[in-house]
C-alpha cells in the first residue's frame, strides 16, 4: 500500500511539474529569442533537476542510506514538498476557476465578472495560507488526557497515569527550545510511568544527544522507558540511543519486558524495536513470550499495525506512534482524509480489539513538510480505568 501511494504521489507531482514546465517554456518562447531563450531553457531544466532532487531527499530512509547531510537534505526535501503541494493545489484550483469562468462569464454582467475574478485570485492564495497556518501550528504543543478501559484492572492500577511522548524528530524543524517546552509540559503531568515510543530524530546528523538530554528531565514513579522507531533504524542509531539513554536513567526495551509493582499489582511493560514486514518479516515474533498472565501487560511498539497480533498474544494495552495522526488531515463528511490512511487503519486515537486496547498518539514533531494541519502535536497522558 505504501508503494502504491508513493507511485500515486509521483504521478500527480510529475503531471504538475510537466504542466508548469510547459507554461514556463511557453512564456520563454513568447518573450525571448536567441541566447536569452537558450539560457531560459537551461534554467528551467536546472529548476526541474532541483525539484526532482529535493523530492528524492524527502525520503528520510533514503537520505540515511546515502549518508547525505541530514539538515540540508531535510531542508531541500521540505522545500520541494511545499512547492509541489502548493503547485498542485494552485493548478487544480486554476483549472476549476477557468472552467467556471468559461461557463459563467457570458451569463453575468461586467461588475459581477470582476468580482468573480477577484474571488478567484483569493482562492488561488488559499493553499499558501493553509500550509503557512500548518507551519505555525506545528509547535502548538498541548497535553491530551485519555481514559483507557482495561477489563479486570486491579484496584491499585485504577487511575494509573502513563505519559507518552513519541515522534519527536528533533532536527531542522523542531529545535531544542521547542523540545524544552514539550518536556516542561510533560513534567507538569506528574505521571506514574513515562514512555517514549520512538523516532527521537529523523536522520543521522540530527542532535540525538540533545534529545536524550532533554528527555532525561522527565520523571515518573515507575521510571522512564522507551522503544525504537524506524528513524533510529534508518540512522543506525539503535544501539547508541539505547546506551546513551541508559546513562541518564531511560531504559529502551528491545524485545524484552520489565515488571513494575504498584501496591499489590504488577504492570508488565514490554517493548520491541520498530516492526516492519519488509523482506517477509512477521510482526512481534517472540513477543508473546514476554506476556505475564498474572499482570496487566502493556506493549510499546512504534508501528501501530502490530495491534491485532499484540491483542492475540494477550497484551491488554499497546502504545504506538509513527503516523503523526496523519500530520495533514482534512475532515470531509465526518471522515478524516490523510496520507496515513493509505498505510494503516490505525492512524490516531484509541482502538479496541476484544479485551485489548491500543492508543496511537499524534506525537510531537513532523516529517517531510514541517506543517501540521488538522492533526496538532500532542503530549499524551493515558489514565487506566476498569472496563
Amino acid at each position: 500500500m505504501a508503494i502504491s501511494f508513493d507511485i500515486f504521489l509521483i504521478a500527480i507531482f510529475s503531471l504538475t511539474q510537466f504542466r508548469i514546465t510547459q507554461m514556463l517554456l511557453g512564456a520563454a518562447r513568447r518573450k525571448l529569442v536567441g541566447p536569452a531563450l537558450r539560457a531560459a531553457r537551461a534554467a528551467i531544466a536546472a529548476f526541474n533537476l532541483l525539484v526532482v532532487s529535493g523530492y528524492i531527499l524527502s525520503y528520510s530512509d533514503l537520505v540515511s542510506r546515502l549518508h547525505a547531510p541530514g539538515h540540508l537534505s531535510a531542508l531541500m526535501g521540505a522545500i520541494a514538498l511545499f512547492y509541489l503541494m502548493l503547485a498542485t493545489g494552485v493548478l487544480a484550483l486554476r483549472a476549476i476557476l477557468q472552467f467556471a469562468h468559461k461557463h459563467l462569464a457570458a451569463r453575468v454582467d461586467p461588475d459581477r465578472r470582476r468580482l468573480l475574478h477577484a474571488a478567484g485570485n483569493a482562492v488561488l492564495a488559499a493553499p499558501v495560507a493553509v500550509l503557512g497556518f500548518g507551519y505555525v501550528r506545528r509547535t502548538d504543543f498541548r497535553v491530551r488526557e485519555i481514559d483507557v478501559p482495561i477489563p479486570n484492572l486491579p484496584r491499585d492500577l485504577e487511575g494509573f497515569r502513563i505519559l507518552q511522548l513519541s515522534d519527536i524528530h528533533l532536527g531542522p524543524f523542531l529545535n531544542e527550545n521547542d523540545l524544552t517546552r514539550v518536556v516542561d509540559a510533560a513534567v507538569e503531568t506528574r505521571p506514574h510511568l513515562a514512555v517514549i515510543t520512538g523516532d527521537l530524530i529523523s536522520s543521522h546528523g540530527d542532535p540525538v544527544d540533545a534529545c536524550i538530554r532533554q528527555l532525561a528531565r522527565v520523571k515518573a514513579d515507575g521510571g522512564v522507558f522507551g522503544c525504537m522507531g524506524n528513524h533510529e533504524r534508518y540512522s543506525r542509531l539503535e544501539d547508541y540511543v539505547q546506551h546513551a539513554a541508559a546513562r541518564v536513567g531511560i531504559r529502551f526495551l528491545r524485545s524484552e519486558a520489565t515488571s513494575l509493582r504498584f501496591g499489590d499489582s504488577v504492570l508488565n511493560l514490554a517493548g520491541v524495536d520498530h516492526q516492519s514486514k519488509a523482506g517477509g518479516r512477521r510482526y512481534l515474533v517472540g513477543a508473546g513470550q514476554l506476556v505475564r498472565p498474572d499482570a496487566v501487560n502493556v506493549l510499546l511498539s512504534h508501528n501501530p499495525d502490530v495491534f491485532p497480533v499484540a491483542a492475540r498474544q494477550g497484551y491488554n494495552l499497546m502504545l504506538a506512534g509513527h503516523t503523526h495522526g496523519g500530520q495533514v488531515t482534512v475532515e470531509i463528511l465526518d471522515q478524516s482524509i490523510n496520507p496515513a490512511r493509505f498505510f494503516t487503519p490505525y492512524v490516531y486515537g484509541l482502538y479496541r480489539s476484544g479485551a485489548a486496547s491500543a492508543y496511537v498518539t499524534r506525537g510531537i514533531g513532523t516529517i517531510g513538510i514541517p506543517a501540521r494541519i488538522g492533526a496538532p502535536p500532542e503530549i499524551s497522558v493515558l489514565r487506566l480505568r476498569k472496563a
